[in-house]
């Protein structure tokens, strides 16, 4: 496959770009340098390009159905990228990951029933619950050693008869941790107690720097695989967001059939073909291609991190161990969310999202995405510095 160059440019403008497209509706201006939302500047892998190029040849786009080579790719990935063995019987179909978690939200629980959620957490967790029409209660990280972490007595404290599902981020978005064996363990044990249903978000599960390894929830044992969801895609992992396809893991059978009961209600499950065929090949021939990206955004980390330390010493980073979205901390500069938002975009004219809409803990926070070349990071960070260095 040889090198493959992530520092090349490529201007997004004028192809319908949420991220830059939408800059003018979003940060009321088209001269930020806009590093918001969660797909990365980088192309397509050729492989994919060249599955889908394949597939346009036979003309002819008509209902189609995934076949067996799809599902050994997805069984494959989660072998040799996670140690996880996965059953055909066990992968189900959503449009996206947040699709995933609402159709399980209306799947197993109803009106008014208690859903919890660990701020600061991705924003679209609350929607999602407060759309369905169930209760959120919130569970706040803890930050220990730099990291976020758990906060199980406070967890225990809020559980009642009504508390019916978790909704667990997992690699965690915006903090990036990679929550541990041990952390998950006690985690699930207390949901099983509780008889609290754990769905799990692991769309960033892929994204993983050295040092640490991504724990399926599913995979720590059968007592917690009987008693979760897993969701996870190859949008985050290979910047395919655009083909809305996503997986729902789930192990026991019973649970299957009713979350395949809501798919098949919606008439949501066949998906559309190319993002099938992008989604084997990604778990087909994703490998190297991966260990390269990674490789990558691990070098603009250390490069954000050197450059904050050096520059904007006030902003406290904290370091992410899975993911390209990066959470910074911009408390003592003692402004209040709304006008720390607004004041990166007019003074330093980088959009960048906001801490506060992630939940409880979020204030102060803004997240930062460097899945983009070296030299835009560069040039966002060097705008962060003129207008903060204050």
């Amino acid at each position: 496959m040889g090198q493959y160059n992530f520092d090349e440019i490529i201007n997004r403008e004028g192809t319908n770009c949420l991220k830059y497209d939408a800059r003018s509706w979003f940060f009321k201006s088209d001269e930020v340098l806009p590093l918001w939302v969660a797909d990365m500047d980088f192309k397509t892998p050729d492989f994919i390009v060249d599955a889908i190029k394949e597939r346009t040849k036979h003309e002819i786009f008509g209902y189609t159905f995934r076949c067996d080579k799809y599902y050994q790719s997805i069984i494959n990935w989660m072998k040799r990228r996670h140690n996880w063995e996965v059953q055909k019987e066990w992968i189900s179909y959503s449009p996206g990951v947040v699709a995933g978690l609402t159709l399980a939200v209306e799947t197993f629980t109803k009106t008014g029933d208690k859903i919890i959620v660990q701020p600061p957490v991705y924003f679209p967790f609350f929607d999602l619950v407060k759309g369905s029409k169930r209760k959120i209660i919130e569970n706040p990280l803890k930050i220990e050693n730099g990291r976020y972490t758990f906060d199980f007595e406070d967890l225990k404290s809020k559980i009642d008869k009504n508390t019916k599902m978790l909704l667990l981020c997992n690699p965690q978005n915006p903090g990036g941790m990679v929550w541990t064996r041990e952390e998950l363990t006690e985690l699930g044990n207390i949901c099983i107690e509780n008889n609290i249903l754990v769905v799990s978000d692991e769309i960033h599960s892929d994204l993983i720097f050295k040092g640490h390894k991504h724990i399926p929830f599913a995979s720590i044992s059968q007592e917690f695989a009987d008693n979760c969801l897993v969701c996870m895609a190859p949008s985050k992992t290979f910047n395919v967001a655009g083909f809305s396809s996503s997986l729902v893991i789930i192990p026991n059978k019973a649970k299957f059939t009713r979350y395949e009961r809501t798919l098949g209600v919606g008439h949501l499950g066949m998906g559309n073909i190319f993002g099938t065929v992008a989604m084997q090949a990604a778990y087909t021939h994703g490998d190297e291609w991966l260990e390269q990206l990674i490789a990558y955004l691990q070098d603009n980390y250390n490069y954000l991190e050197a450059f904050i330390k050096e520059n904007l010493p006030k902003i406290r980073v904290m370091k992410p161990e899975a993911t390209y979205l990066i959470w910074l901390d911009f408390k003592e500069y003692g402004m209040k969310n709304e006008e720390l938002f607004n004041y990166a975009i007019e003074k330093a004219q980088v959009g960048l999202n906001d801490g506060g809409r992630f939940g409880t803990g979020g204030d102060g926070w803004l997240r930062i995405n460097i899945g983009c070349p070296r030299n835009t990071l560069k040039e966002a960070l060097g705008r962060l510095k003129k207008g903060f260095n204050i």
